[in-house]
């Protein structure tokens, strides 16, 4: 069976600073008509980054959507047409003060493919170097560095709850075969 959803018509909603909101009118397999609620984003990184010792560097951040501080790794938005790596060199940087000697890709992670149109890059960064932060203006962050065995057990309990943290650990886990 083809599951292919036909594009008919739009409604734009909301156009703001990072995401646009639009509802989309489609045919279904069966020749019926849905809408789709649909949020685009430009996308963005998420950077396991792993020092000498082990230690994985996290931010800690107020996260308003769920009314809670939140621990992940150093993450940001990409600009329009903005290769992955270039931000994620930048948003190492900014957020934790860090560059890294070398940047291996840990694939793509599609966060939440029912209605958010957005892709995120995973990095893992070795050989880092310490230097000053330079968050954004908004962005209040608290960053530590977490033993990589702790953080696999803290990302398999459920106490570290983003999904791009997860699955960059996970990854990360597997991939160093640990």
């Amino acid at each position: 069976m083809d599951l292919t959803e036909t594009f008919v018509g739009r409604q734009d909603i909301f156009d703001g600073r990072i995401v646009k909101l639009h509802v989309d009118t489609v045919t279904l397999p069966d020749g019926n008509t849905a809408l789709r609620e649909i949020i685009d984003h430009p996308g963005g990184v998420g950077i396991l980054a792993i020092d000498d010792e082990d230690r994985v560097f996290m931010v800690q951040q107020y996260r308003y959507a769920f009314a809670q501080a939140m621990w992940e790794i150093p993450a940001g938005k990409r600009e329009a047409g903005e290769e992955p790596l270039v931000t994620a060199k930048r948003e190492l940087q900014e957020e934790v003060g860090v560059t890294a000697e070398r940047w291996l890709p840990m694939g793509e992670l599609i966060p939440s493919p029912g209605c958010y149109a957005e892709r995120l890059y995973l990095f893992m960064a070795r050989g880092l170097t310490m230097g000053d932060t330079h968050p954004d203006d908004d962005e209040f962050l608290t960053v530590s560095r977490v033993p990589f065995t702790e953080l696999s057990q803290a990302c398999l309990s459920g106490e570290i709850q983003d999904a791009k943290t997860v699955v960059a650990v996970l990854k990360a886990k597997a991939m160093l075969g640990r």
